[in-house]
This record gives C-alpha cells, sequence and structure tokens, in this order.
C-alpha cells in the first residue's frame, strides 16, 4: 500500500514538474521560431535552369542570403509547367526551410485549366508570404506587318479577321490568355498557334510563318532592342519601366491587365512567428534598390506585399483569370 501511495506522489509530481517546464519547452520553441533561419534554406524553381524565372530566383536569394547570414539554395525542379515543383512545397515539412516560387501558372490559372487533375489544392496547401515580382508580356510582330501602332493594329485586325496568327508559349500561359484577353475587348480575331516555349515562337516569327507574338518582355526585347521586330504595346494595366517609350494595351483597349506574376510561398501550417521574419526579410530583399535595379534591368518590377495581401490577390486572380479561360473556353488535354 505505501508502495502505492509512493508511486502515486510520484506521479503526481512528474505531472507537475511537466507541467511547469512546459511554458518554457513552448517559450523555448517561439525563440527557435523567431530566429529563424538557422540553417541554410532550400528554394524550389520550379521551372529549368537558365530561364527568366531563374535569373530572378537567383537574384532574389543572394539578396536573402546576405540580409540573414544564412545560404538560400535554389533547386530547379521543372516539369508540367511548374506544377511538380510546386507541388514539391507543399509537401514539404512546414518549418520554413523549404520555400518556393508560386504565383500566376500554378496558383491562379492551373485550378480552372487543370480542373479535377491537380495534385494539390492551389490555395489551401501553401502560406503565401509575399509577391515577388511581376513581368507583363510585350507584343511584337515581324516586320512585314502593314501596321506601327496600335490604333493601326486594331484596324487591321478587324478589317481582316482570322488573317493574322500569334505564336504563344503554350496553352494556358499568360502569353496565349493575354492574346485571349486581347481578343475579347478589341473584337478581332487574332489566331493562336501554340509551341513548346517562346523560343521556337519567336523563330517562326523572325521566319514569317506567325506575325505575332506574346512574350514575356526579357525575351522580346532581345528582338525588339536591336530593331528585328516592331513593339506595339506591353499587357500590364500600365507601361513598364523597363520600356517606358511603349504603350500599354490599357491605354486602347480599358480593363486589359494581364502580366505574369510570382510569390514566394512555403507548405501549409508555418508557424506565424516564422512567416512574419520570411516577410520582413521579403521586403528588405525586393525593397532594396540594388534588386529593384537587377530586376528592372531584366524586365520585371520587384513587389512585396503581406501574407494577407499576397492570399487575397491569389484568391482575386483566380476568379479573374478563370473568368477569362471559361469565356474563351480554353482546355488543355
Amino acid at each position: 500500500m505505501k508502495d502505492i501511495r509512493k508511486a502515486g506522489r510520484r506521479s503526481a509530481l512528474g505531472k507537475i514538474a511537466a507541467t511547469l517546464a512546459a511554458p518554457w519547452i513552448i517559450s523555448s520553441e517561439s525563440r527557435a521560431q523567431a530566429a529563424w533561419p538557422v540553417k541554410p534554406v532550400r528554394y524550389i524553381n520550379p521551372y529549368p535552369a537558365g530561364g527568366p524565372t531563374d535569373t530572378l530566383s537567383r537574384l532574389f536569394c543572394a539578396q536573402l542570403t546576405e540580409i540573414t547570414g544564412q545560404q538560400f539554395v535554389v533547386e530547379n525542379r521543372g516539369g508540367d509547367g511548374g506544377d511538380i515543383g510546386v507541388e514539391m512545397v507543399a509537401r514539404s515539412e512546414p518549418d520554413g526551410y523549404t520555400v518556393g516560387l508560386g504565383g500566376i501558372a500554378s496558383n491562379a490559372i492551373a485550378p480552372t485549366l487543370k480542373a479535377g487533375k491537380m495534385r494539390f489544392d492551389a490555395a489551401r496547401d501553401f502560406t503565401f508570404v509575399s509577391t515577388m515580382w511581376s513581368l507583363p508580356n510585350f507584343l511584337v510582330s515581324n516586320l512585314s506587318v502593314p501596321a506601327n501602332n496600335v490604333p493601326e493594329l486594331l484596324e487591321l485586325l478587324r478589317k481582316n479577321p482570322k488573317k493574322y496568327f500569334y505564336g504563344h508559349a503554350g496553352a494556358g500561359t499568360t502569353p496565349h490568355l493575354s492574346g485571349v484577353l486581347f481578343n475579347l475587348l478589341a473584337n478581332v480575331e487574332l489566331v493562336h498557334v501554340p509551341y513548346k516555349g517562346t523560343a521556337p515562337a519567336m523563330t517562326d516569327l523572325l521566319g514569317g510563318q506567325v506575325q505575332f507574338v506574346f512574350d514575356n518582355i526579357p525575351g522580346a526585347l532581345a528582338q525588339y532592342r536591336p530593331g528585328k521586330v516592331k513593339g506595339f504595346a506591353v499587357t500590364s494595366a500600365a507601361r513598364s519601366p523597363a520600356v517606358p517609350d511603349i504603350p500599354s494595351l490599357a491605354e486602347f483597349l480599358p480593363g486589359y491587365d494581364l502580366s505574369s506574376w510570382t510569390a514566394l510561398l512555403g507548405p501549409a501550417r508555418i508557424p506565424p512567428a516564422v512567416v512574419e521574419r520570411m516577410s520582413m526579410f521579403a521586403k528588405q530583399a525586393l525593397e532594396s534598390a540594388d534588386l529593384k535595379q537587377k530586376y528592372l534591368d531584366r524586365g520585371a518590377t520587384a513587389w512585396w506585399s503581406s501574407p494577407q495581401d499576397v492570399t487575397a490577390y491569389r484568391a482575386s486572380e483566380e476568379k479573374r483569370l478563370g473568368d477569362i479561360i471559361r469565356k474563351a473556353n480554353i482546355r488543355i488535354e
């Protein structure tokens, strides 16, 4: 009987000790979260190495490395339009040490375009930390097109429905949707020709197989600056600082706005203290004069927003772009 009472007292004392220790354990975990990052961070870029997203991601990660003193290591995991790499982020540990590049393709367009075929939920499976950059497309033509500005272009296309063709990087990409929105708002019938990337589309533009291309600014500028193509307009709501002499389509087609945008994201359920630290460092990086200039040199605009704002923006973009996709009856097989 005494042994039972002693065991009971030991058990009760053990519980009291555990209870007293618990606040210190929680406090220790909180301090660890507040110190993020204390080791290297893995950054997954869901696109191949060498492209614009890779260059811009590496510049961003280099800035974060300098600010935090910890390495942000870029890992390229391309495939399935970016969904393979984004899925890897969704399936990682929610500790803040695996983050990646999300945005318009996987988190706003794909939910409608790939409805029922996605292996992750574009909203629920992620923690959205900040937007990172916006990158408009650029409408260019080969030199044989008999128009030199947007009003002349609109007149030409309205008089010649389905006569002219535009190349783009593939079904459901922002260059494709840029042409779709252009047709809808301008009431024209520019015929789309999908390619596996914008490089072959640009090759066919220069060769005369298609007359127009919607391409991300960096790719189009490489042909526009040496005078190999005509430049008509950018697809952002306002002019791009990268080419301030080029108008936006919205100046002629009110409501036109279709730019690529990216977001820094991690898996769902990252502790709030870590998210707050991640957002703070992202803000420092994206608002630094050095990174802003490097982005501008490549046609992109650095863009920080709070976790709450980027989460709301993603939802609004999914609805807006979903409406365009449904209205144009765009499908992928």
